[in-house]
């Protein structure tokens, strides 16, 4: 038995051998599983990296791709007048941008035609328009600011690569040169550069608000994920009525051309808030089409403007020597010989009006009545009056450019120099601040600050007032300055049908080096109604060229349509019995 086997086992071993290695199908096996596994742990990770290591930079890209900032437009706020008549607005424009990067990467400039077309509506020469863009490591220049939305559609549909549109927005405003100096306007940024708009730019501005989105590749919007709120522009309301403030402007503008004039200016006030219902300087400009925009056409004149007020000023001396007691109402003072000599100076009238009563002297418009008042009182207290009355200072406008006039202060004053600060030499002013010393006295005394916006719920701005003057001496005042507007008196055009008027002319002589010159301002201030003071209004008529030169041919009977018109406008009652209904009637078919 052991035989046979190990005979077997023998004969097993001499025989053919088993082949144990790997076939060539089991190589190819192995190598694809190697390669898979691999790929796959290559991959693991590159996946590792990205999400671990270093995801910003992929992050960044793809939200490059799928993610905008939405902004929402902020517009500017409104200007309105007090009875929300729109003053400036915004309105929504375009702009004509381009990315020169886009343009010469898909040889944008090769079209010809397109921009021969673009620079033809545009309005610009196409070889210059080309240059803008012709830099291409520029990623953005305007080609143009504020176009219609006409133009707009235009530019669109030539769909230039490269030029793109984008939402902005332009000033408008609805008034036109009437209101131009006051409002002001706006760059093309939308910012504030004249006027109100410059003054109240903050508050007019407001901030754009924001969306951040997801859109996906198609471009649809998939998912917000960020809003911002804007914060909203305030919008301004004005003293402004925008019937007086048309009103005087046509008439002021009438006025300078018919008297030749250099320019013209008016100022009408609301006696018992110290409001201002309307500012007008003519030459103006219109703020909407700014080819005609020059510094001088720019200027509010009535702010900004001092000029040497004359006898517009004269009811100032007669009445610092009432305050003072020098005098009392019914004195009489004696002009005689109508001249005399103050330091090897002359002071002279017209004529020798001889004893003149304090209401002859303002309607004669003595030089030698008020010299002689304003000699009678104390240099200090003759000096504070006119501070009081704020002429030396601000009218509370505080608008750019507002002047606070000119006066030198001296430590000694002769009596030549007292005399002609007394009839409106040797002082500059503006017309606002002398529209706010009549508004004084009309308000029987008592000085508020001008006011030309209103607050923010619509309600009446409250200065701080205060008395300057007693009522009684202003009662007085005002009475015997409506001698002028009578028979004999030098303001009798400035009459309004109806209404008692109180007023003063000023007619004075510009100011050269070396003396003064032949140039005249012509000036009427005056207050109606005068049995309860509704409104003051000054009117300036600088430099007339033509025949008539004095302000009670030029500037009285401008105050007249601007004063009668007003009064109609705001419904206050007649107060003048003795003119018939019948004129009133006249007076207001034809127009005021």
């Amino acid at each position: 038995m052991t035989a046979i086997t190990l005979k077997h086992t023998k004969a097993k071993a001499g025989g053919a051998k088993i082949n144990t290695r790997p076939g060539p199908m089991q190589w190819r096996f192995f190598l694809v599983v190697g390669i898979i596994v691999l790929v796959f742990l290559i991959l693991a990770l590159r996946t590792a990296f990205i999400q671990v290591i270093a995801p910003d930079a992929l992050i960044e890209q793809g939200d490059s791709r799928t993610l905008r900032t939405r902004n929402t437009p902020a517009y500017r706020g409104l200007i309105t007048d007090r009875n929300g008549v729109e003053l400036a607005v915004s309105v929504p424009v375009r702009a004509i941008w381009a990315d020169p990067k886009i343009i010469h990467e898909q040889n944008g400039l090769n079209q010809t035609r397109r921009w021969l077309a673009l620079a033809e509506v545009l309005g610009q020469d196409v070889d210059e328009l080309v240059g803008k863009v012709g830099n291409p490591q520029r990623r953005f220049v305007y080609l143009q600011r504020q176009v219609s939305p006409a133009m707009a559609d235009y530019v669109d549909k030539l769909e230039i690569p490269g030029v793109y549109l984008r939402k902005e927005s332009r000033r408008y405003y609805p008034t036109g040169e009437v209101a131009a100096q006051l409002i002001g306007i706006t760059n093309v940024d939308d910012k504030g550069i004249e006027g109100l708009e410059r003054l109240y730019d903050d508050w007019l501005t407001g901030s754009p608000g924001s969306r951040k989105i997801r859109r996906d590749a198609k471009g649809r919007q998939v998912e917000v994920l960020e809003t911002k709120d804007g914060e909203a522009a305030g919008n301004l309301t004005l003293t402004i009525d925008q019937r007086i403030q048309a009103l005087a402007y046509r008439e002021i503008k009438e006025a300078m051309l018919y008297y030749q004039a250099s320019s013209a200016s008016a100022i009408v006030i609301d006696v018992h808030s110290g409001d201002v219902l309307a500012m007008v300087n003519a030459p103006s400009f219109n703020p909407n089409d700014r080819s005609d925009i020059s510094p001088r056409r720019m200027r509010n004149r009535v702010i900004t403007d001092a000029f040497e007020p004359g006898s517009s000023l004269k009811p100032l001396a007669v009445l610092s020597a009432l305050e003072f007691g020098a005098v009392k109402v019914g004195d009489i003072v004696d002009t005689s010989p109508g001249w005399m000599r103050l330091g090897g100076s002359l002071v002279k009238d017209f004529r020798n009006y001889g004893k003149l009563s304090l209401a002859e002297i303002i309607q004669h418009s003595s030089n030698m009545g008020t010299s002689k008042l304003a000699l009678s009182v104390p240099k200090p207290f003759l000096l504070d009056t006119y501070y009081n009355m704020g002429l030396m200072s601000d009218t509370g406008i505080n608008m750019p450019g507002e002047s606070s006039g000119l006066f030198h202060e001296r430590s000694r004053w002769s009596e030549f120099e007292l005399a002609t600060l007394s009839f409106g030499y040797g002082i500059s002013v503006t017309t606002a601040q002398l529209a706010r010393m009549y508004s004084t006295i009309a308000s029987g005394g008592i000085k508020r600050p001008l006011n030309i916006v209103r607050d923010s719920g619509n309600q009446a701005y409250k200065p701080s007032a205060e008395r300057v003057i007693s009522e009684q001496n202003a009662q007085a005042i005002m009475a015997m300055m409506e001698t002028v507007t009578q028979e004999d008196g030098s303001g009798v055009k400035a009459r309004i049908p109806g209404y008692r008027v109180a007023g003063k002319t000023g007619t004075s002589r510009k100011a050269v080096a070396g003396g003064y010159g032949e140039e005249y301002v012509n000036i009427f201030a005056g207050i109606a109604p005068l049995n309860d003071p509704q409104l003051v209004t000054v009117v300036l008529i600088n430099e007339p060229g033509g025949d008539l030169y004095h302000a009670g041919d030029t500037a009285a009977p401008v105050f007249s349509e601007i004063m009668g018109g007003a009064l109609q406008l705001l419904n206050i009652a007649p107060d003048d019995r003795q003119v018939s209904a019948t004129q009133v009637v006249e007076r207001s078919t034809n127009g005021g």
